[in-house]
């Protein structure tokens, strides 16, 4: 017998948590590669140099450009979600992104990395949330998620 959770984690809720998780953490990485956590953000340098690492074999002049495209994609994603907005789509695009870091990260560092910071699952997460049923997901048609 399965027992009894606090609301806040039942199947209703599950879906909404998913979305806020998703989004938070889409918005945590960029505000962490412009400064925004203080001392505990990565930074942009450190960030363009981690991209250049797993995309070595991608011309290093095209690592910066890279960069800011991955940067507003995932601000973008990171707000629609949050907001609830074209959910699907940026489940996809946030699934999709992610997927291909991690292919990335397993290419150039093996698959510990990106098993160790959970990018299949965030890639997952993401993917599950694009087929979930829209109005569980989405902040139309009046409901609290």
């Amino acid at each position: 017998m399965i027992p009894k959770i606090h609301p806040l984690f039942s199947t209703k809720n599950a879906p909404g948590f998913l979305r806020r998780s998703i989004a938070i953490g889409f918005l945590s990485a960029v505000a962490s590669r412009l400064g925004l956590w203080g001392q505990y953000s990565s930074g942009w340098t450190n960030f363009t140099k981690y991209m250049g690492d797993l995309l070595y074999f991608i011309p290093s002049v095209l690592i910066a450009p890279l960069a800011i495209i991955v940067t507003f994609l995932e601000t973008f994603i990171g707000i629609t979600i949050l907001l609830g907005l074209f959910n699907q789509l940026s489940a996809i695009m946030g699934g999709f992104l992610t997927l291909v870091f991690a292919v990335a990260m397993t290419i150039a560092n093996g698959v510990k990395d990106p098993l160790d910071y959970s990018v299949f699952v965030f890639s997952a997460a993401c993917f599950t949330l694009a087929y979930l049923d829209k109005t569980a997901t989405t902040i139309n048609k009046n409901n609290n998620h």
